[in-house]
């Protein structure tokens, strides 16, 4: 090993500029990263494979000017530099480096990273008088140089630069090192690839739009402040730090920055500052950390409280009615830029389409409401009608708008599967195959070479498979199934319960492949017609799947309870083999319990058993559900006692029929069981967290669920006292216990409106490292519970995974090196709970897709699907909140339009609109027209249409027109005769989706993309439902991260 002096010039927070030593230390067993390396130093999973034609090795300033070119699946076998990937982080930034080493860390990407500034035959100090970008140029051919003959000349080395004189210079002074030009190497090897062409225009084009820029006198915003200054104005309490959130349904006028570190306890108004106009935003966008300065008092606004028109949404809209005054603020700088990829589209006025094909700016319009429109130096006109990715390079001080350039296309406007990767983009969800060299780390299981339980593995285990009837009990169709229930009679009266989970940190190592691609993903995405699985298929929906008749690891809790109060008298952990005896659907277990017939239908594994046999054996079932009914209750009802609050969410399931196409919207209906188990769920997982955390108690992996911040719910409390009822929001405590007395007897919608209040007024949970948090800190306020932890769901969640491994490492006698401690615990939260956040909202997006799907091609007029009854839910300026129980939808129905005309009815069945006005009160809102009066109560039902909003540039929604002020009787009567167990339609109508009027050939082009027919589709995302629960911190209610039952 040499040492060095390295010398450096560092420039202080302050402005100077001092001159460094550092020690530089060179090595001659630098890896080289290459299967065919014939030396074997090729050490690490991140390798160059033997199968590229050539090693790609791109120079500085190409390397962190066109990342996202190489970050294409079809550029394998690129040798990333130390030198340029320094280069990307201090000359470009943090997202390049992380994207340039995440496209490394892919296990399908062929790439790696070599340190040559640490290798002895690469590394020479900069000469006298050399420039920078010279020194890294000279260090880049000589790492080239090194690498052709470390392989023997083997592979040829090809150097990609922008820099002419470069190229020039170095592009024949060594065998097997080639010098391209950036644009002459894709033309040359890439000519059929248009998507890299394209970006590298656009890359090109947008370099030189920043550059000119510089020059310009007019600012349409003002100078962001340093960081010095920030930093100092936010210690002194002169400025506020905090997330810019942007009212997506009236983006140009409203955003909130929510202030760091405030909590439930602090008066109202004081937990957000409204930003109000593009002027005072000051180009930060959401998502952005930003700094926002307090205006006078006298300059504060309040929210906007009228629909917004054009959307149909539900929230709020036009800017000249406003709520009572609220903090307000400037932006004055931005801390963390939240920039991502985004969906564009090309605007409808041709003009601005003529002039991108003139190779001049156009404006391109995000599908996301939340974002800002986008200046795109685009060229062609074949982009048109698609839909496109883009990112924001830049925004001047003297421009509207930032400037962007275009990443790739996801294809035509309105089809599908456009619109379904649109959301995936927006929610920062990537998805794709798991590689080969992950897959090779799974077991084998085939017809050919099953695989069978390892007798060491048996040693080492608790065998449950002869002595506990264990069994699952699931949604219909479910594949992976992470838990299983056990419950039987021991002596005097004492009864044991046993959760069982899939044992999936067995077969998923940690640091393998398979464990950093689990990692990554967080969580299975499940949309309403597919799924996305965290796992490979042979461990989800096969080896770790708990289904029935076959050998299964699993990790189980078993507890002894005390007779008749179920208090637990001691509690085991550990490793199981189980053997699941019946695989039972929610309905089947309800049948049981109900004393219903039930056979072989619904019970499969009575087959090929004699009468008495399934009599014996339905008896056995039946006392173990019916206990475990018991058992739940009485859980439920400790939890209730310490302050649990029972929230409501409806969520609507899409019907498909084989050809995918919709067939029917149905909120899910809730039975007693889905609550049992629930209940064995949250009991597992709270006893579990009390396990690990004892243990850890700096690095154990919980769930924390803050207090709700008060001003949320004041929309609860004036919707209860619409009805005389008062709700006590001071503890969880007493919100449950206030909204278990807010009951109409002649309406069982308005519990559950004021329920989803409820809920929407809550924080959201989150995955934390206990050494992260105060201890009086860790509970969860919609649980009750002081401790909690997701444990029961490994197959789909990466947090339960680590949970495992922690409770592992908890019961054994030795120590696991491998464990994180809390600062990487901590990072890994909030991976997790952004990747989280993230398959909530996609999950959302999708429903709502399917919803409009769903309405597009009826005729509202004739088809009856499309009038239904609906509650006023939210009063608003100029229109009324609608919540309709048949499809569990919330909108917003308007009674004044854009030019000021009010809604009236001509006759029973006929409106108009006509020139009035309109008075809100706290309780109603009042239309009045020159001949007639009509009051809209909250919780009074009417009747709407529902029709569909469409937009090239955004996703369609949803529009509700009022038709009818009394309620829809045909709902009216299908309500009630439900006794409130859950509201679902009677009609199955079979409706085409958007894709059903294009041709056929159309289709088989739009197929051929996809890589695969309708029905191959089907079998490999055809989605496997979450468990369903009465339990309404649902993962179905997606708004919120409260997805503790399971």
């Amino acid at each position: 090993m040499q040492k060095l002096d390295k010398f450096l010039n560092l420039k202080t927070k302050h402005g100077t500029v001092v001159r460094v030593v550092r020690e530089h230390y060179l090595r001659d067993d630098i890896p080289c990263h290459n299967k065919l390396c014939p030396q074997t130093c090729s050490n690490g999973p991140d390798c160059i494979p033997a199968n590229v034609s050539h090693i790609l090795l791109p120079d500085c300033f190409v390397t962190r000017t066109f990342a996202e070119i190489f970050e294409l699946p079809e550029f394998r076998g690129i040798l990333f530099l130390q030198t340029a990937l320094h280069s990307a982080l201090h000359e470009g930034n943090r997202r390049i480096y992380n994207r340039l080493l995440a496209k490394v860390h892919d296990g399908k990407s062929g790439c790696a990273v070599v340190a040559n500034e640490f290798c002895r035959d690469i590394y020479d100090l900069p000469e006298a008088g050399e420039k920078l970008s010279e020194w890294q140029f000279r260090m880049v051919h000589r790492s080239a140089e090194w690498y052709v003959n470390h392989l023997e000349q083997q592979k040829a080395v090809i150097i990609l630069t922008e820099n002419n004189e470069h190229f020039e210079e170095y592009k024949e002074k060594t065998k097997n090192v080639f010098v391209l030009l950036m644009k002459d190497y894709l033309e040359r090897f890439w000519p059929e690839l248009r998507q890299a062409q394209d970006i590298y225009e656009s890359l090109v084009v947008a370099l030189e739009s920043e550059t000119q820029h510089g020059s310009a006198n007019s600012k349409d915003y003002t100078d962001h402040l340093s960081s010095d200054i920030l930093q100092a104005g936010i210690k002194s309490g002169i400025y506020i730090e905090g997330s810019l959130r942007v009212n997506k349904y009236h983006a140009r006028e409203e955003a909130f920055v929510q202030r760091k570190g405030v909590d439930s306890k602090d008066n109202a108004h004081d937990s957000d500052v409204l930003v109000s106009g593009m002027k005072h935003r000051n180009r930060a966008i959401h998502g952005d950390v930003v700094v926002v300065q307090l205006l006078p008092q006298n300059q504060w606004k309040g929210k906007i409280t009228n629909l917004k028109h054009q959307s149909g949404s539900e929230e709020d809209g036009d800017s000249n009615k406003s709520s009572s005054q609220m903090p307000s603020g400037r932006v004055v700088g931005i801390v963390q830029r939240g920039w991502r990829d985004y969906v564009a589209s090309f605007p409808e006025d041709q003009e601005m389409i003529q002039l991108a094909m003139r190779g001049g700016k156009v404006l391109m319009i995000p599908w996301d409401t939340d974002s800002k429109d986008t200046s795109w130096n685009s060229s062609g006109s074949s982009l048109k009608d698609h839909r496109v990715i883009i990112r924001i390079d830049s925004w001047p001080l003297d421009s509207q708008y930032p400037n962007g350039h275009f990443v790739k296309t996801l294809g035509p406007i309105g089809t599908l599967e456009t619109e379904l990767q649109c959301l995936l983009v927006e929610n920062t969800i990537s998805v794709g195959n798991f590689s080969e060299r992950q897959l090779q780390e799974m077991p084998v299981n085939t017809d050919d070479n099953p695989w069978t339980i390892d007798d060491a593995e048996v040693g080492k285990r608790r065998d449950l498979r002869e002595t506990h009837l264990v069994f699952s009990i699931d949604p219909k169709g479910c594949e992976d199934v992470d838990d299983t229930l056990s419950v039987r009679q021991l002596k005097k009266g004492y009864i044991e319960l046993g959760v069982h989970i899939a044992d999936v940190s067995h077969f998923v190592k940690t640091k393998s492949l398979t464990d950093l691609e689990a990692r990554s993903r967080s969580t299975t995405v499940y949309l309403a017609d597919r799924r996305f699985d965290m796992l490979p298929a042979i461990l989800s929906s096969d080896l770790c799947s708990l289904i029935g008749g076959v050998d299964r690891y699993a990790v189980s809790v078993i507890w002894k309870l005390k007779p008749d109060t179920y208090e637990v008298e001691k509690v085991w952990y550990g490793r199981t083999i189980i053997s699941s005896a019946y695989k039972m659907f929610y309905e089947a277990a309800q049948m049981i319990h109900d004393e219903e017939e039930v056979g072989e239908e619904e019970i499969p594994e009575l087959t090929g058993f004699g009468e008495e046999e399934k009599r014996k054996r339905l008896a056995d079932l039946k006392w173990s559900v019916d206990k475990l009914i018991d058992i739940a209750s009485h859980l439920k009802a400790r939890r209730v006692h310490e302050g649990a609050v029972q929230l409501e969410g409806v969520e609507v399931k899409v019907e498909l029929n084989e050809q995918q196409e919709i067939e029917n919207l149905v909120p899910k209906q809730t039975l007693e069981i889905h609550e049992t188990i629930a209940e064995c769920m949250i009991f597992a997982n709270h006893w579990v967290a009390r396990k690990i955390s004892e243990v850890f108690p700096s690095c154990a992996l919980l769930r924390h669920h803050p207090l709700p911040r008060q001003e949320q719910f004041a929309d609860l409390v004036m919707s209860a006292r619409a009805k005389n009822f008062e709700i006590d929001t001071s503890s969880n405590k007493a919100l449950a216990e206030s909204l278990d007395q807010c009951i109409d007897q002649e309406d069982p919608v308005y519990n559950k409106i004021l329920r989803s209040l409820a809920t929407k007024a809550m924080s959201n949970a989150l995955y934390f490292s206990t050494g992260s948090l105060s201890e009086d800190q860790y509970f969860h306020y919609g649980l009750g519970l002081d401790l909690y932890t997701h444990f029961t769901s490994p197959i789909r969640r990466y947090a339960d995974i680590i949970v495992h491994r922690l409770l592992m490492a908890a019961i054994s006698d030795e120590p696991d090196e491998d464990l994180l401690g809390n600062i990487e615990l901590k990072q890994l939260c909030t991976h997790i709970n952004s990747r989280h956040r993230s398959a909530q909202n996609a999950q959302k997006d999708s429903q709502e897709l399917f919803q409009a799907l769903f309405f597009r091609n009826k005729d509202p007029e004739e088809d009856p699907s499309c009038t239904v009854d609906a509650v006023v839910r939210g009063l608003r300026s100029n229109g009324v909140l609608v919540f309709i129980p048949r499809y569990g939808i919330n909108g917003a129905a308007f009674l004044q339009d854009k030019s000021g005309l009010v809604l009236t009815f001509v006759d029973d069945d006929h409106t108009e609109w006509v020139p009035g006005s309109i008075e809100r009160s706290e309780y109603a809102v009042t239309v009045k027209t020159a001949s007639s009066e009509w009051t809209y109560r909250l919780f009074e039902h009417i009747t709407v249409r529902i029709t569909v909003q469409p937009s090239r540039v955004h996703s369609e929604t949803l529009k509700f027109s009022v038709v009818k002020k009394s309620p829809f009787k045909a709902d009216l009567e299908g309500k009630f005769q439900s006794s409130g167990q859950g509201l679902r339609t009677d009609i199955v109508k079979e409706v085409t989706t958007a894709d059903k009027s294009k041709s056929s050939s159309e289709m088989r082009e739009k197929v051929v993309v996809m890589g695969k027919d309708v029905s191959e589709l089907q079998k490999l995302y055809h989605q496997t439902k979450e468990k369903d629960s009465l339990y309404t911190f649902l993962q179905n209610l997606h708004e919120l991260n409260l997805s503790d039952d399971r």
